[in-house]
């Protein structure tokens, strides 16, 4: 007999209603169990930091760091530590070392004090064996561990972000290289104004992309070190040096030093926010882009044809545009979770607020998982992306010469019989003709042949200022220098990395 299925055995979050960041590696990194192998890391490195500082006995940090090795791997199904990893044997041993740290319990327990480092602290505490159980957060304050663990599983996160974006871009700037001058009508307002390129379209996806790099790339991921109140009072008292410690605990934990604790000044958050955010925006446009021209009726482009991928479960005979919808999704929900970074920073009172910190943790979590998610799937787009040049030109002559008006009443005004009023009587007629394009055609350069003498233009020369795809303007020059700044961008990345 097959079991009732229980809800509550498998509380997890993994995506369901947000597959933009369905995958494991967004998923784990983001998830209940990383934040809590933070929170353990940055106690093992203050515990490590204090003793080398003289604040804390030989040994307390080797004992802190075994209990957490222990913990860490065994949350992330990896291998138990052992004493050959320089674990004490009580740490070793002691399989309540892995249970107390359930994200689960850790979060029922958090009710009780309003955050999760409360439960988490006491947890490590009894499973700690001396001489580290003295050390363990001695000094610091609930605030300073989860601050500093967001930062840190922040940086973690983008490290894959990045990787994305830079792909994402590099193919971009090879689309818009490639269809530097492929004709495409230009849309505003959702009507056709003027010829442009692909390769326009391209670049400036391009400067979104690389924009949004150049933001995250950016960041820095500040540990947070204020004790109680700010002041660090608890430290001086200890004899330590607040600024020296908290330095030396950030290169431990793998994070920046800050200039100063920042736990009632929001700016590190919010800055990480808006950065995750306009990559969400930058992504956006792509996926807006994409998900429009891949219409049947338009089919200038495609999206990368996967097995599974677009597929709808009741027409077999679809190819949705599944990764822009996933793209659009995130870029849709990102900016009311960076609103909500400000909204809390905005009221924040006194030297730690109350309620206002608390909306921050699940806010950001959930725009490091869009804004990665939509990173990965931008960088799908962009190096599988399917162009159908045939498709714009055929577009682009559904308006017709109409389409370079513009051209032809600069350009022969001067010299046609009756000036602009010509041209434009020349135009009119040609929009009164009907709405076949080929018509209209005929009738305009009829009607311009009609008044502009053929020794200020020959036929030749009309017909190239008629032709749609002649009328670029500074198209490809402007490609030119988004990819100039690019390449430049890139070059420098590539040598910092």
């Amino acid at each position: 007999m097959t079991a009732a299925f229980d809800p509550a055995a498998d509380p997890a979050d993994r995506g369901l209603l947000s597959p933009v960041w369905a995958s494991p590696d967004i998923a784990g990194a983001t998830g209940d169990a990383a934040i809590v192998a933070a929170m353990l890391e940055l106690e093992a490195a203050w515990a490590e930091s204090l003793e080398a500082a003289g604040l804390a006995e030989a040994g307390a940090g080797a004992a802190v760091r075994a209990v957490v090795r222990a913990a860490v791997s065994a949350a992330v199904g990896g291998t138990k530590a052992t004493a050959d990893d320089g674990a004490a044997p009580e740490a070793v041993n002691a399989p309540s070392s892995v249970l107390a740290f359930d994200a689960g319990r850790l979060a029922m327990e958090a009710q009780g004090g309003g955050n999760p480092v409360i439960p988490l602290v006491k947890a490590l505490r009894e499973v700690t064996p001396e001489p580290g159980k003295r050390s363990v957060h001695k000094g610091l304050t609930s605030q300073d561990v989860l601050d500093s663990a967001l930062m840190l599983t922040a940086r973690r996160v983008v490290v894959g972000l990045l990787a994305d974006l830079a792909v994402a871009a590099d193919s971009l700037a090879d689309l818009a290289a490639a269809h530097r001058t492929t004709p495409q009508v230009a849309r505003t307002l959702a009507q056709h104004s003027l010829p442009s390129s692909f390769g326009l379209k391209a670049a400036n996806w391009l400067q979104g992309v690389a924009h949004a790099e150049a933001r995250v790339a950016a960041l820095s991921f500040p540990v947070q070190c204020g004790g109680a109140a700010g002041t660090n009072a608890s430290l001086v008292a200890l004899g330590g040096e607040p600024a020296a410690l908290a330095a030396d605990w950030a290169r431990r934990a793998g994070l920046d030093a800050a200039v100063a604790p920042w736990q009632s000044f929001r700016g590190p958050v919010t800055d990480l926010g808006h950065a995750l955010a306009a990559v969400c925006s930058a992504a956006g446009h792509v996926a807006n882009d994409v998900m429009l021209l891949s219409r049947p009726e338009i089919g200038e482009l495609g999206e990368p044809i996967a097995e599974g991928r677009g597929v709808s479960s009741a027409m077999p005979q679809k190819q949705n545009p599944a990764l822009s919808a996933l793209i659009r999704s995130a870029a849709l929900k990102a900016p009311a979770q960076a609103m909500q970074l400000e909204l809390a920073a905005a009221l924040s009172e006194d030297e730690r607020t109350g309620g206002a910190w608390h909306t921050e943790w699940p806010a950001l979590r959930e725009l490091l998982r869009l804004a990665a998610g939509a990173a990965a799937a931008v960088r799908e787009i962009a190096g599988g992306l399917r162009v159908f040049p045939e498709r714009m030109r055929a577009n682009l002559e559904l308006s017709g010469p109409l389409l370079v008006s513009e051209r032809i009443m600069l350009e022969l005004s001067g010299v046609a019989e009756g000036g602009r009023a010509g041209i434009q009587k020349a135009v009119d007629a040609a929009l009164a003709s009907g709405a076949d394009p080929a018509e209209q055609g005929r009738v305009l350069r009829k009607g311009l042949r009609a008044v502009v003498p053929s020794g200020a233009a020959d036929d030749a020369r009309l017909d190239e200022l008629l032709d749609p795809a002649g009328y670029q303007g500074d198209a490809a020059g402007i490609v030119d220098r988004i990819l100039a700044d690019y390449e430049a961008r890139a070059a420098r990345r590539r040598r910092q990395t």
